[in-house]
């Protein structure tokens, strides 16, 4: 059977090293091998082509056992955070939407309770002042957004600080695509980016007709106590909205078709690596259809507050427009690994996702699991190897 349009003939005839990419697959497969995860899927891309796709595991679908396949459909959790960006990145570039801008200026009700001056820059950024804000998605609509907005408080003053939205800021970017173009966001999302990329399994909101390819949420393992963290010399846990009860309700079937602009897109790691390799070559998909302006894309993937720290490891927080940049010696504690150059460019996702880009050469990468290891420290390490392994793939 050939191989479809968007794989390459071989992983060398993109330049891609085999050896390698077998070496970051073993690194995958360990974990579900010795149950600490039930699937993973990991997938690697060069010059517009997919180099190399491997599923692992077992999954359950509504319920029903299943392997994993590399047609199984994930929950990509915060990875979606830099789709639901890149739907804003479009309107930027058509000047219909500006980073100066207040929200307000778009959707009075956001103004209440002094967001007023909150622009478009600072929910891209996290640093918009209120990431605690609640928004239940099993009660709240798209329809009802705005009047759920004009109930939240800031928490600090707006630009003034990082501190990460988990879901908040995601719903209000949405909202203003959805305000300016006219366009239900989903619909948005499948048009303006799903479509021209080529990418039929890549959403933001997964119908109920799809659902039953999509792998089911679990939990496994022990977590650790915040005291058990601190005698290992590291920080206690963050209090957020990223909690295992909420991740759990991307088990239901409403949830998913909503489509949780920060945290519920669903796609194949295949979907995501193709997704960053158009984002790696300034906004053209494979085929030659421009999708992004190049220069929206370059104000994207630079880092817009140098100065501002992430308060729970206190390094560079490194956020441009949407996404995470690399940046530096530090990039380890944004998921990038070591191995990679600072210009990596990306976004974790809970469970230890990830899915980035490197245009020093070219690679993108990601990867997925549905499994959601309690314990954070051995998630992160995983997800530091795992890109370390796969920045090193190119010949």
């Amino acid at each position: 059977m050939p191989l479809p349009e968007h794989f390459a003939s071989s992983p060398e005839s993109v330049g891609v090293d085999p050896e390698k990419v077998a070496a970051l697959f073993d690194r995958a497969e360990r974990d579900v091998r010795e149950g600490r995860l039930p699937s993973a899927q990991v997938a690697v891309a060069r010059e517009g082509k997919i180099a190399a796709l491997r599923s692992f595991g077992a999954v359950t679908h509504e319920g029903r056992p299943a392997p994993a396949t590399d047609q199984t459909l994930y929950v990509i959790f915060s990875c979606t955070k830099a789709i639901t960006s890149a739907a804003a990145w479009l309107l930027l570039g058509e000047g219909k939407l500006r980073l100066d801008e207040p929200v307000a200026a778009v959707i009075p009700e956001f103004a209440s309770n002094g967001k007023g001056a909150v622009t478009l820059e600072q929910l891209l950024t996290h640093t918009a002042g209120f990431p605690q804000a609640p928004l239940d998605p099993r009660k709240v609509g798209w329809s009802q957004l705005a009047e759920r907005f004009a109930t939240w408080r800031l928490n600090w003053e707006p630009g003034s600080r990082f501190e990460y939205h988990a879901s908040s800021s995601m719903w209000v970017v949405a909202a203003l695509v959805q305000a300016r173009s006219g366009s239900d966001f989903r619909d948005f999302v499948r048009a303006r980016i799903a479509e021209p990329l080529g990418l039929p399994d890549l959403r933001v909101g997964c119908p109920h007709a799809e659902q039953a390819r999509l792998a089911d949420v679990t939990h496994i393992g022990r977590a650790w106590t915040n005291e058990e963290l601190i005698a290992k010399g590291f920080p206690p846990l963050p209090v957020t909205e990223v909690t295992e009860e909420n991740l759990q309700r991307f088990n239901d079937p409403a949830v998913r078709e909503l489509g949780v602009p920060g945290g519920g897109g669903t796609a194949t790691a295949a979907d995501l690596a193709l997704f960053y390799q158009a984002l790696v070559h300034d906004g053209v998909a494979a085929d030659g259809t421009r999708v992004w302006q190049a220069e929206t894309l370059r104000d994207a993937r630079t880092i817009r507050n140098p100065a501002f720290l992430d308060p729970m490891f206190r390094k560079p927080a490194n956020r441009g427009l949407g996404l995470v940049v690399a940046g530096g010696p530090d990039k380890v504690f944004l998921g990038f690994g070591r191995t990679g150059s600072d210009e990596m460019f990306g976004h974790l996702g809970a469970g230890g996702q990830i899915a980035w880009a490197d245009p020093r050469t070219g690679l993108s990468f990601a990867y997925l699991t549905n499994g959601h290891d309690r314990d954070l420290l051995r998630e992160g390490r995983r997800t530091v190897a795992l890109s370390s392994l796969a920045a090193v793939c190119a010949l």
